[in-house]
């Protein structure tokens, strides 16, 4: 990097900081487990099941709490109701788009045959099993869609990132684009997210009519991205109950507390995060023009990418910058297979980096617009899915002493970075 960058930037102060807590509603299920296995046994759940049948569970890729014991849990239901399942990766392009790389998604969420008792069937491969009045592909896995006898989902429910309707981001959005793979994710994105409110229940409703898909397993998280809520729906119910259960999850959600910020500095992005990488709703960067909500950034840092994501670092282009050790882990190709599948490209754009986190920190300051660098308002947080206990700059102290839901749990401090330049984590 040019010297002359490193000299302009060399004297923009970082402002101290303090640790503060956000207090948000810590209700939660005390014991999921218990909790799934108490619905699966309602009507409805796995008295659907028939001895003998080969049963898909469909699981897909995103950090959702207790993945693997709730995927466990409802694999040990079934086969106590004489099932015979096997476990189908659900996510789309997904795991680069491979049939092994979303295999080993799974895997590192705790998810395989070992731990499961369940052999994993990963295909990349699907079929058509019918179109949209519009005219748009239906498909679906092919190993779902010719080898099971019945099908399950379980996913998360939870505001979408990129459009707003009564239906976002859940069991609908798992079949309709999860079940799908990349075929179908494409399809359902062929015309862009102006659509998808309407495209994601109609292709989903479509399909529980056309497969033998015999309950959801829904669960919504608190915002400390614990489960507070587990239902299982029949697909008779599924639409209905979403709706309720996607108000439940936009009022649950986790926020940052401050209405304005000059800078946010985010340590890590990933798939395993958000779709976006950092969810636009707690970020208020969003990459479309048809969801909103959120504060209002001036200037967005992400220092780092997950290594759970792989170097997929979609997202990263809502940022205004990023470092060199973030842009050395990315992998162009699965990255570059979300704006592709997606037909949304601009977060998939390489931030400005820079050469370190300090770097990247201070060129945010130096163009956050305010007229004294000293007062930039400042906030850092590990991920989007922890806003628990974040830092803030002095700058806020004022603020959040005001607010009856922030506790102040430090004295103020500076940062230190290393030989290199970066924070410590």
């Amino acid at each position: 990097m040019s010297d002359m960058i490193r000299d302009m930037l060399k004297p923009i102060p970082i402002p101290s900081v303090v640790r503060i807590r956000q207090k948000f509603d810590a209700s939660k299920l005390e014991d999921p487990l218990r909790v799934l296995r108490e619905e699966l046994a309602k009507p409805g759940g796995v008295d659907r099941i028939r001895p003998g049948q080969r049963v898909a569970v469909a699981v897909g890729s995103r950090g959702v709490a207790n993945i693997a014991g709730l995927t466990k849990t409802t694999i040990d239901a079934i086969k106590e109701a004489g099932g015979l399942p096997f476990i189908v990766p659900c996510m789309g392009s997904h795991g680069g788009a491979t049939a092994e790389g979303q295999a080993e998604v799974l895997k590192h969420l705790g998810i395989d045959e070992s731990t499961m008792g369940a052999p994993v069937k990963s295909s990349m491969d699907v079929v058509q099993i019918d179109k949209l009045a519009n005219g748009l592909p239906v498909y679906v896995d092919r190993i779902a869609a010719t080898e099971a006898d019945a099908i399950v989902v379980i996913n998360r429910v939870k505001p979408h990132t990129a459009f707003r309707g009564p239906i976002e981001s859940g069991i609908m959005k798992m079949i309709a684009i999860g079940l799908g793979k990349q075929k179908g994710a494409e399809a359902c994105h062929q015309l862009g997210f102006k659509y998808m409110a309407d495209f994601v229940p109609e292709m989903a409703t479509l399909m529980m009519k056309k497969l033998p898909i015999v309950f959801g397993v829904a669960a919504v998280e608190n915002a400390y991205d614990e489960t507070c809520h587990i239902e299982v729906l029949p697909p008779e119910r599924v639409y209905e109950r979403e709706v309720e259960l996607q108000k439940m999850a936009k009022s649950r959600m986790p926020r940052l507390l401050f209405d304005a910020i000059d800078v946010l500095v985010i340590d890590y992005i990933g798939k395993n995060i958000s779709g976006d990488g950092m969810d636009p709703n707690v970020t208020g960067r969003y990459p479309t023009p048809y969801a909103s909500g959120g504060p209002d950034v001036n200037k967005m840092v992400v220092l780092d990418v997950t290594k759970e994501s792989k170097g997929n670092a979609n997202g990263v282009g809502t940022a205004d910058f990023t470092t060199r050790r973030l842009a050395d882990k990315m992998d162009f190709t699965a990255t570059y297979l979300n704006g592709l599948t997606s037909t949304v490209c601009a977060p998939t754009k390489l931030a400005t980096t820079l050469e370190s986190d300090e770097l990247a920190i201070k060129a945010a300051v130096k163009t956050c617009n305010v007229l004294d660098f000293n007062d930039c308002r400042l906030v850092r947080i590990r991920d989007t899915l922890h806003l628990g206990e974040i830092e803030i700059s002095t700058t806020l102290l004022d603020e959040a002493r005001k607010h009856p839901d922030i506790e102040i749990v430090s004295e103020p401090y500076e940062w230190t970075f290393d030989s290199e330049g970066y924070l410590p984590k």
